[in-house]
């Protein structure tokens, strides 16, 4: 049986990867976090870096943990790196992100962050 703490945590970090990949980001943002498609004066990493700080502080807010939130950003930085590159496609891109939350509920769950 799946513990009831572990379906909460996903939950909310799921609800929150949808907050930070859809309302939260612009077209701005969306665009300009790719190298293929930059903004004009304003260097991809600061808006691929910046969408992936929000994705951590969102899992950070939602599992009460800054570990979760620094590991959160970090991958999120990765996973749209790889998209951008092509190597995966945005199907690609969201399974690994919510299996990223499946990591990180089981480690809150488990005690480990």
């Amino acid at each position: 049986m799946i513990e009831d703490g572990f379906l909460v945590s996903l939950a909310l970090l799921i609800f929150c990867h949808a907050l930070g990949d859809y309302p939260l980001q612009n077209d701005f943002m969306a665009r300009g976090k790719n190298w293929k498609t930059p903004v004009p004066g304003v260097p991809w990493f600061y808006l691929l870096g910046a969408h992936s700080v929000i994705h951590g502080g969102l899992a950070g807010l939602a599992t009460a943990s800054p570990i979760v939130g620094i590991l959160e950003a970090v991958a999120h930085f990765f996973v749209d790196s790889l998209k951008n590159k092509g190597i995966i496609s945005i199907h690609g891109d969201q399974a690994l992100h919510i299996a990223c939350k499946v990591v990180w509920a089981v480690m809150v769950v488990g005690g480990w962050v």
